[in-house]
């Protein structure tokens, strides 16, 4: 027998842990290799990420986050999406000397929360639009 209020109560706060630790697995896998910064000729450095790899990183967040809304778990798909990339940023880059990591990781959790809210906002829009 399954009471159906805990059942649906244990199911957010599963959902938003679920997406926080494929975020941050998904960061490692893209991101957490790479560590070195590229100097270039005239001496300026770039990196430590290439472009290919942050674009194959969204890229591929896009599936759980369409997974989760199409679920009905929006708040898991926001919250913890951007809660796991919040807390590999932070781990990731928390070794700077200069202190600014944390203007890097508040963006990085302020871009995630815009780009996963409106990723679930279109996602249930056109669901509701959809041909009668």
């Amino acid at each position: 027998m399954t009471i159906p209020h805990l059942k649906k109560s244990g199911a957010r706060p599963l959902s938003v842990l679920l997406h926080a630790v494929v975020s941050a697995a998904l960061w490692a896998a893209w991101l957490g290799w790479d560590q070195q910064r590229d100097t270039h000729p005239d001496g300026s450095t770039t990196g430590p990420y290439e472009p290919w790899q942050v674009i194959g990183l969204v890229l591929t967040l896009l599936v759980p986050v369409c997974w989760g809304v199409l679920r009905r778990h929006v708040p898991g798909a926001v919250v913890g999406t951007s809660a796991g990339l919040t807390v590999a940023a932070f781990y990731d880059w928390s070794d700077d000397a200069t202190g600014l990591f944390m203007v890097g990781v508040t963006l990085v959790l302020l871009g995630s929360l815009a780009a996963t809210s409106t990723v679930a906002a279109a996602l249930r829009f056109r669901g509701r639009s959809g041909p009668a």
